[in-house]
């Protein structure tokens, strides 16, 4: 199983990735530490020159963390064909007890790396870096999630083995029966889960347009933005997945990716993804904004992501509503 191309690409990545964080962290804590912008001295003078090629890999190592959560998903779901009873990436992840806790981890490190890489974008626009200690702070508790991640991540392709018979999809998402998300997200009514996501969508949106006419309530933005995160994947989970498979028993939010389907699930999860994580760096740009030095640009970095946020989550929308205007299932009866 490691010598499949992509499990190698996903194990070189992240341990570079662990690697290079971890070999930052002692320089992290220095510039946390003895930064000061007005000292002239010989050893702040190697501190702002080694800041520029710490930043660089570091942001060539937050970019290709957030490229390697797609790659993992793909991989899941790519090989499933691999194992006994697998559907579907579900299958896959549950062939070894680390399968989970790996996504997991995955997703965790997608938003912070996205909001560290926001941090590091506002803070150069600064003449005075007023972000650079909360930059690199920020980095000394990220390490750990990444290490975690590698860690964990390696386990679990180490723990992959063929003869294993893993479950489907159905065993785990399913609307009744006794299994883990019957009594929570799979079972969330229909009607209820629409609700909740347009309502949600609407207030996200709202948001962003209040912080693209007026660069005000980033903050409330990004906590909006979390909330319609979770809302999304629960009713793609509930109900939209419904929709695709046309079948009221299949929940699976991983099936929605494969060929059969037309790979639609990556048309709903990339813009929802996108919108969240630029709806984080909008809240953040607009935090940054108090910054005597940022104080014009950061309200423009913030208005450019909730841009880009405002789109994400309107794209999801549309997409979403498409796939339940074209559906033969009826899960609603209008009364006349």
């Amino acid at each position: 199983m490691l010598f499949q191309p992509a499990i190698i690409a996903l194990m070189l990545a992240s341990g570079l990735a662990a690697l290079l964080v971890l070999a930052s962290v002692p320089f992290a804590w220095t510039v946390v530490r003895r930064w000061n912008l007005a000292d002239g001295s010989e050893a702040q003078l190697r501190m702002e020159r080694r800041t520029y090629l710490v930043a660089t890999l570091l942001k060539i190592v937050m970019a290709a963390e957030l490229a390697a959560l797609v790659l993992f998903v793909f991989n899941a779901d790519r090989m499933a064909t691999l194992f006994t009873g697998a559907m579907c990436a579900v299958g896959t992840l549950k062939v070894d007890p680390w399968g989970f806790p790996t996504l997991y981890l995955k997703l965790a490190v997608f938003f912070l790396a996205g909001c560290w890489l926001v941090l590091d974008h506002v803070d150069n626009r600064g003449w005075d870096y007023p972000l650079i200690r909360v930059k690199y702070a920020a980095l000394i508790l990220l390490a750990p999630v990444l290490v975690g991640s590698a860690v964990v991540q390696g386990a679990y392709f180490m723990g992959l083995r063929a003869d294993v018979i893993t479950s489907c999809c159905s065993t785990l998402f399913s609307g009744g029966g006794v299994t883990v998300t019957s009594n929570s997200v799979a079972s969330l009514p229909h009607g209820l889960a629409l609700s909740l996501l347009a309502g949600s969508l609407a207030a996200v949106l709202a948001s962003g347009a209040v912080v693209l006419r007026w660069r005000r309530c980033g903050w409330l933005h990004a906590l909006l933005s979390v909330a319609a995160f979770v809302i999304g994947m629960s009713a793609i989970i509930s109900t939209i997945s419904v929709y695709v498979y046309e079948m009221p028993h299949h929940h699976c939010p991983f099936c929605i990716l494969k060929r059969e389907y037309g790979h639609i699930g990556y048309a709903l999860y990339v813009p929802l993804f996108v919108g969240t994580v630029c709806g984080l760096g909008a809240g953040i740009a607009g935090w940054a904004g108090r910054r005597p030095s940022l104080s014009t640009m950061a309200p423009l970095v913030a208005r450019s992501l909730a841009a880009w946020s405002v789109g994400g989550y309107a794209l999801f929308g549309l997409v979403a509503l498409w796939l339940i205007e074209r559906s033969h299932l009826i899960l609603f009866e209008v009364v006349p």
